[in-house]
This record gives C-alpha cells, structure tokens and sequence, in this order.
C-alpha cells in the first residue's frame, strides 16, 4: 500500500528565552521541546535554507541569545512504512557488507513529497534482507544520493557500522567519485578546481547557488576528454558532497550541464549560440531530456576487508548517443 501524501509543512517560530545562555543555533533547536528535533536533524534543516534568525538564512555555528526570533520550516512527516517493490536493479557489486548500484536516470534515490512509490529505496527494501538505517527511516542504506535525472553508481550500506565509516571515509575524502559530464561551451583550462561555497537560493528555494549566505565549502575539479565546437567533455571529481554541486558550479561560471533544464543547459544557454549550431543542438536536446551528468567511477576501501575497490559503468544509452553524435558531426 502506497502511504497518503503528507501535509504541507508548517513553519514554527520561536522566541529564544529570556535567561538563555549565548550558544550555536543547532544546538539550541536540538534541545527545544517544541521541535522535537535532534542536533543532526536541525542542522540538516539548516543546510536546507529552512531555518531563518530574525528574518535571515543562517549556517549551523551562528549563535543565538534571548530575544532572538527563529522561524523552523518543518517538513511534513514521512511515512515510516515504506515497502519494498519489486523494481530491478543493477548490482555491481554485493557482499554481507555493502552494495553499489548503477541508478538509471529517471529514478528518485529515496521517498519524499510527492515520491513514495518507485524509487531506489523502495527496490532496496525489496531486494536486500537488512540496510543500515543511516540518516533516517526513510532513506535505510543510502550512503550518498543522487539526483533524479543523474545516472551511475551509488553506495548501499547493509549495517550501520558499514555506514557510519563509509560516511566518515566521504568526509575525509578517502571516497572518489568520478562523474561524466557534457557542459556547454569551453572551459577555460584544460583542468582546474572550482571552490565557490554553495547554499539554498533565497529566490528558489528548489535550487542551490553560488553564495556566502548560509552556505557551505564546495570544491569541484575537473578535466577536459574531449573539445567539440559548442561543447566539452569533462570528467569532474567531487572533493565535497553538496546538493546539485556540478550543476551549480559549472552553471556558474557559464557552463551549464547539457540537457540540464533547472540551471540554464537547455534552451537558455542555447539561445545565444553561432545560428549554425542550433540544428545540431536541438537534435542533441530531444534526444536527451536530462543533465548530461553520469556518475562514472567509485573509488574506496572496504571498510570491512580493507581491500581497494575500483568500480566503473559506462553512460546510458541516452548520453552515450549523443556523444556519438558529437563525435561524428560537432567536432
């Protein structure tokens, strides 16, 4: 049985006592009665943008003291009985201790408004006997996510002691995780890192930008495969995690990811191309309806065995096509 959608969220203000001792605003919501929240759950809604001070985005060490006004978008609760569904998966690799899935584009990672039925989570329930709870019930065994429309492997802890040192590998960096990405235009070098912190747009709060306001470090490095006329080929690493970060980085500095309709890679960045390019372009587009982004290549240890781990798909079929293509006529 598919869960009902839950309501909308609700936003609670709250006033910071008189009395209250100066402290980090995290901590403060992880103790609050009202909120019924821990100290992760907190800073998770603020990473979001859903937490403001006084009017204001705020990051997790801003401090908060008596008078202070905070106003806490809560999500609305999801459903804890989740089911598993019998949707194939693509295991790359499985053992007692962990999976890596090649997700197809199209698929949500885990259950929200609006997905409770037919994502990656629901397979997992389905084909595994036990998953780590990880950061929550409803996201049991996902060690990092991606996006709907971006395809390529992805981490499944069973247990959550596999889950806790893959996380802590992630925030060491000891993780690496190529992607594959077609971006509009040339970028400026041949490789290079972008470090531009990344928060919650205040005008959208669907989509992450470039911003110093409630943001967090974001670095991105890339390299250049293949230079066609309007395009590049690169294949990036991410040196941290944050929501939509290749898109936001690249769309940033007049890149956008190719197909990508939510940062500028589709008809917007399109509309200022040499006349002649635009058949070819518009060909390109109907044919893949998504960001050109393909998580290519895991690198890690085992955290149980200790043994090196290097696991690599190709593209689907969508992206490698119109690679095809660009070889043929874009070069």
């Amino acid at each position: 049985m598919v869960p009902s959608p839950p309501k909308e969220p609700a936003t609670v203000d709250v006033e910071v006592e008189a009395g209250t001792t100066r402290q980090r605003i995290d901590i403060y919501l992880g103790k609050h009665p009202e909120l019924g929240l821990t100290r992760s759950r907190a800073q998770k809604l603020i990473d979001e943008g859903l937490v403001l001070l006084n009017g204001q985005a705020v990051a997790k060490k801003s401090q908060v003291g008596p008078g202070d006004r905070i106003a806490v978008t809560l999500a609305p609760a999801r459903p804890s009985d989740i089911e598993g569904e019998d949707i194939p998966l693509d295991i790359v690799f499985e053992d007692e201790h962990l999976a890596v899935i090649n997700k197809p584009p199209g698929m949500v990672t885990h259950p929200g408004a609006g997905n409770y039925s037919g994502t990656l989570v629901n397979a997992l329930l389905f084909h595994f006997k036990s998953l780590a709870e990880g950061s929550g019930p409803d996201r049991p065994g996902i060690v990092h996510r991606l996006d709907k429309d971006t395809s390529g492997l992805l981490l499944v802890a069973k247990t959550e002691g596999v889950y806790q040192k893959l996380q802590n590998a992630i925030q060491k960096r000891e993780i690496r995780r190529t992607y594959m990405v077609l971006v509009c235009g040339h970028v400026s070098s041949d490789e290079g890192v972008i470090d531009l912190p990344i928060g919650r747009s205040l005008r959208d709060r669907k989509k992450m930008t470039v911003t110093g306001v409630a943001s967090r470090q974001a670095a991105t490095s890339y390299r250049r495969l293949r230079r066609y006329r309007s395009y590049d080929l690169l294949e990036v690493n991410l040196l941290t995690g944050r929501t939509h970060q290749i898109r936001v980085h690249f769309s940033h500095h007049g890149h956008p990811v190719f197909g990508d309709p939510q940062y500028g890679g589709r008809d917007k960045w399109h509309r200022g191309i040499f006349a002649p390019e635009r058949p070819l372009a518009r060909r390109l587009l109907d044919i893949i309806k998504r960001q050109a982004l393909h998580a290519r290549r895991l690198e890690f240890f085992h955290p149980v065995t200790g043994e090196s781990m290097a696991l690599e798909v190709e593209p689907p079929e969508d992206f490698e096509k119109i690679l095809g293509i660009l070889d043929v006529e874009g070069s």
